[in-house]
């Protein structure tokens, strides 16, 4: 299956969070963890990397705003919107402050809370910050670098690192020809032997048997990122 795009929910209202996790699952990209207070949250916050966190401000265990400092101050790097129930510039001051990339008004439609995560998401996908989880592997594009669950680091090269961000981003099979012209662009030069033996040097660093791949599969004409 493809690899999931995990969403961390923390809102203590019950009703709300499930409905957004149900939202969120049938979309078909989005596996969502939820979490009802701050400790739930930060337990959840140390199993893994997530795509984006939604964290409501008023929290019954503690302030949401205060959480999202905690979370910057550890590394987390992906987007945080956080969601309140009183639309006060103090308030999206403080909350800004505190690391979080946007503020919503409760009630909201889940078609404006996505369209402001995707908004978000688009900008740090180009950040130095971007952080993501591909297989076993901590994948850090800005460094070119793989983490492993010991520690230990692969390093990539620049052609690596972009044929792995941009199968991360598409979710989804990608064909020889685009994934040719999204990492080389234009050049007569640059023939479909040239990816696949950039493939197979990925899938020498990456996979535990490289000839029976379960990371980086070949797919319908293409190659395709799997959990």
């Amino acid at each position: 299956m493809a690899l999931a795009k995990r969403v961390l929910l923390v809102d203590d209202d019950a009703m709300l969070r499930s409905s957004l996790a149900e939202q969120l699952a049938a979309e078909g990209d989005y596996s969502p963890v939820e979490a009802a207070n701050c400790a739930e949250a930060r337990t959840a916050a140390t199993d893994g990397l997530y795509e984006f966190i939604i964290l409501d401000v008023g929290l019954p265990d503690g302030d949401g705003r205060r959480l999202a400092r905690e979370f910057r101050d550890q590394g987390i790097t992906c987007p945080i919107l956080m969601l309140t129930a009183a639309d006060s510039d103090e308030d999206t001051i403080s909350g800004l402050q505190s690391g979080a990339n946007d503020y919503v008004t409760k009630p909201f439609r889940f078609s404006v809370l996505m369209a402001r995560a995707h908004a978000h998401l688009r900008s740090h996908t180009q950040s130095e910050d971007a952080v993501y989880r591909i297989g076993p592997y901590t994948f850090r594009p800005s460094a070119k670098t793989l983490l492993d669950g010991a520690g230990k680091r692969i390093r990539l090269t620049e052609k690596e690192t972009n044929i792995l961000k941009f199968l991360h981003r598409s979710g989804a099979t990608v064909a020889r020809d685009t994934l040719l012209h999204e990492v080389w662009g234009y050049n007569p030069a640059v023939t479909t032997h040239t990816l696949e033996t950039h493939i197979y040097r990925l899938r020498q660093k990456i996979e535990i048997n490289p000839g029976q791949a379960q990371i980086l599969v070949t797919e319908s004409g293409g190659y395709r990122l799997m959990s």
